[in-house]
């Protein structure tokens, strides 16, 4: 599947109906948010917007209330009734702009009404984990979502891809490791497991 494939695809989307929404799902590291922003600077900003799911984690001070901190990314570190109720209202398509939250990794925090959704805007593209978990309430996005693709790449690039990222955000090589093959990689199985529920598996190595 080459990147003009997936661009392809997507306009067909957006020429479907006055708005569609289209998912990028994988595991951790597998590119997800690359893909997606990759995807919507090639459809333009008067096309297609990015809403990441990232943008409903638990806030920091929540996790520790709740004592999930050391689970931070598993499902239910996430706010997924705010994310099923933002989907929604994005696909009502009403005459309002409508605000998403955005995931910061600097700071490790959510920031609200960090993302316009203009109404003349056809497609949002949304990526994350767990757009094909079936568990409730998770599985409401299958149903809201019109297009999901998964990511798939070698598991040996995802790994080494994800260590990178939490070094450069501020781990040590050790903690960087184990972040990725403990909690990450649990989550990793879990998110792997969903992918035949996907519209599209795309072999990223494939993407040119």
């Amino acid at each position: 599947m080459k990147f003009d494939d997936l661009v392809a695809r997507a306009e067909q989307l957006i020429d479907s109906k006055d708005r569609s929404l289209l998912g990028i799902c994988g595991a951790p590291g597998a590119g997800k948010s690359t893909l997606a922003a990759r995807l919507v600077e090639a459809l333009g900003e008067d096309r297609a917007v990015l809403v990441g799911m990232d943008g409903f984690h638990f806030a920091q001070r929540e996790l520790n209330r709740l004592g999930r901190a050391e689970r931070k990314g598993a499902p239910d570190t996430f706010d997924v009734g705010g994310y099923v109720d933002l989907l929604e209202r994005l696909r009502l398509h009403g005459d309002d702009t409508v605000y998403a939250p955005e995931f910061r990794r600097e700071i490790e925090e959510p920031i609200a009404c960090a993302v316009p959704v203009f109404p003349s805007v056809p497609l949002v593209v949304t990526e994350g984990n767990y757009l094909l978990l079936p568990d409730r309430p998770w599985d409401e996005v299958r149903l809201l979502v019109d297009d999901i693709w998964f990511l798939a790449p070698s598991e040996e690039v995802r790994i080494a891809r994800l260590i990178a990222r939490h070094e450069a955000f501020g781990r040590s090589p050790d903690q960087a490791r184990g972040r990725a093959l403990g909690s990450d990689q649990a989550n990793a199985v879990r998110v792997n497991a969903t992918s035949g529920r996907a519209d599209l598996v795309i072999a990223e190595e494939e993407l040119t």
